[in-house]
């Protein structure tokens, strides 16, 4: 009872020292408020309003057609120009797409000569240049056969496609990157949280306070993962049901109890993550760019920005140890397919795992660090 007492108690003053800093409160609640929204607002959905200019070298009712058909929200309306004007504003950037008409395009697509367009894009916007150039070529591609037709129709096939999208029927952007902004956020505030609390104390020389009082390694360490895990646990749960459910309408299929379960178990992980990088540190600064080296692979390689199937083997097996590859595995379960208990529980036996496994690392680190500073 006493050593659960004193766990207690120095959470509390955790929770005071963390009122004290308003830079972290304003990251916590930046983090899960406008990051969010702006991470899944920032991405658009399709093509949007992309400034295009057409060479029209041949003026005839086809080309005109062709420039017709390239209207919003996809497109800006066309700008009908000059080649020099063209290239000087895909220099400049003022254009994204250019396509050159030649002449005698009409008479010779009338004629079977199989004529070609011109299409400039701008690579330097990748996605957009990606999406763009086959909207275009889709559209123009469509409007020649319709002229050439002289009137609109769909070929038959021979078999059709019925395609059933699971999950995001609407395969809106703004679902998935809201999810995953959320549990990236969670990964980097409670490293940043429980790290940036062990330094304080040695910045503020409070640590000495703590090394003559009865207090044991294992009470300070569990102080600071329960106290830093209950903020981050807390303002997960606002960002999910305020932001992701709320503000931004993500339709959420799964237990979001099961959800926090899971991010209660991944928190154990990530706080004791801190807590041994800001025993390596010796400094803000130092605990900083530490972070920096560990939260890029930990966002980028654990499934919450590409499929890891498509990652190098190696690099799949690698991250198998970090808390953050399992945890976006059971959230994409959870929360977007539904599963239950039975289906994820793999996950939450590898994170209860690595957890452990990090907490006593941390743990010893954190003996020898004050052993140093006794000795």
């Amino acid at each position: 009872m006493t050593t659960l007492a004193n766990i207690f108690h120095l959470g509390i003053k955790e929770f005071r020292s963390l009122y004290r800093d308003p830079a972290m409160l304003v990251l916590i609640v930046f983090a899960f408020s406008l990051g969010i929204y702006s991470a899944a607002r920032s991405q658009p959905e399709t093509l949007q309003s992309a400034p295009i200019a057409i060479v029209d070298e041949d003026r005839t009712p086809l080309s005109m057609r062709i420039t017709d058909s390239l209207y919003p929200p996809y497109f800006q309306k066309p700008t009908v120009t000059s080649q020099q004007d063209a290239d000087l504003g895909m220099d400049t950037g003022r254009y994204s797409f250019s396509i050159d008409i030649p002449s005698n395009f009409q008479s010779d697509v009338l004629a079977g000569r199989n004529p070609g367009l011109q299409l400039n894009v701008d690579g330097t916007l990748v996605s957009q240049a990606y999406i763009g150039a086959g909207y275009v070529q889709s559209i123009v591609s469509g409007e020649v056969s319709d002229f050439v037709q002289r009137y609109r129709a769909v070929a038959p096939l021979p078999s059709e496609l019925e395609p059933r999208t699971l999950f995001n029927p609407n395969l809106t952007q703004a679902w998935f990157t809201a999810v995953m902004e959320l549990i990236n956020n969670v990964t980097m505030l409670s490293i940043i949280l429980s790290g940036a609390a062990l330094v304080r104390e040695r910045e503020h020389g409070t640590i000495e306070h703590l090394l003559v009082m009865p207090l044991t390694p294992f009470q300070i360490v569990a102080s600071k993962v329960w106290s830093m895990g209950v903020v981050v646990l807390l303002a997960a749960a606002f960002g999910l049901e305020v932001m992701v459910k709320g503000v931004i309408g993500v339709v959420i299929s799964g237990s979001v109890p099961l959800f926090l379960l899971g991010l209660l178990l991944t928190l154990l992980a990530t706080t004791s993550m801190g807590i041994f990088l800001g025993t390596i540190a010796r400094s803000m600064p130092q605990f900083g760019l530490l972070v920096i080296l560990v939260l890029l692979p930990l966002d980028v390689l654990s499934g919450s920005l590409t499929p890891r199937e498509s990652m190098p083997v190696f690099v799949q097996k690698i991250m198998l140890i970090a808390p953050t590859t399992h945890f976006v595995s059971l959230s994409q379960a959870i929360l977007y397919r539904g599963a239950g208990f039975s289906a994820v529980w793999p996950q939450f036996l590898s994170i209860i795992g690595i957890a452990v496994a990090f907490f006593a690392a941390a743990l010893l680190r954190f003996r020898r660090s004050i052993g140093t500073l006794q000795s």
